[in-house]
């Protein structure tokens, strides 16, 4: 798979550096061991470069010769296709319910938390108690194994905590103050990790010029 992203053009991968999606994204590329031309935007005044590449207008977007992905899972998934050295697509089946579950009603409970000045109808402790749930969930699998899947990280593990870092970081002292030390335990080693400083990498917001920021792990 290698081989053939080494015949087409290199990928493009929109993101915005704090975005849970394109931290997601830009991890599985590490991982992948592949190397893409990184632009950074800013989500207030996205360039029309951006908005023509993404049906969504929104980060991560991936553009691969023909291919377009608008969707951070279909990103993460494709780059792992081409290169998958640390195995994280070997995955069961709850590794997608997991994912599933923190794409869905924990994501909307975080939002409901982080964002409360946007959902003025919505109690913010409830929802904050809605998230804990999902999080609670994650502390009983994690105090029985080092991941969320077994004794390895997969795709789920990848997938899922850059979100419960931003759920952590709207007041991480209540958060460390919670009963789940497994939790936090797997949320710092990720943060901790080489490819999460790596990915956290402050870069220029992309102005359309000849100057490319290069990303990934290629070249190593």
């Amino acid at each position: 798979m290698i081989q053939d992203m080494l015949t087409m053009p290199r990928p493009i991968l929109w993101s915005f550096r704090r975005c849970p999606y394109a931290i997601r994204a830009r991890m599985a590329v590490l991982s992948a061991g592949l190397e893409v031309e990184l632009r950074e935007i800013k989500l207030k005044d996205k360039p029309q470069a951006f908005l023509s590449a993404s049906p969504s207008a929104t980060v991560p977007n991936l553009q691969a010769g023909d291919l377009n992905l608008d969707e951070s899972l279909d990103i993460m998934l494709w780059v792992l296709g081409q290169s998958d050295p640390h195995g994280l697509l070997k995955m069961p089946n709850i590794g997608k319910t997991l994912i599933a579950q923190n794409d869905g009603p924990f994501k909307a409970a975080l939002d409901h938390t982080k964002y409360a000045v946007r959902y003025p109808d919505r109690n913010p402790q409830s929802e904050r108690a809605k998230a804990s749930d999902f999080i609670q969930s994650l502390e009983t699998r994690l105090a029985a194994q080092a991941f969320l899947t077994g004794d390895t990280p997969t795709l789920a593990d990848i997938a899922i905590f850059p979100f419960v870092r931003q759920f952590a970081h709207i007041d991480r002292a209540w958060f460390d103050a919670q009963s789940w030390p497994h939790v936090i335990l797997w949320l710092d080693g990720f943060l901790q990790s080489a490819d999460f400083q790596t990915a956290m990498t402050k870069v220029p917001v992309w102005d359309g010029g000849p100057h490319l920021f290069l990303f990934g792990n290629a070249s190593e």
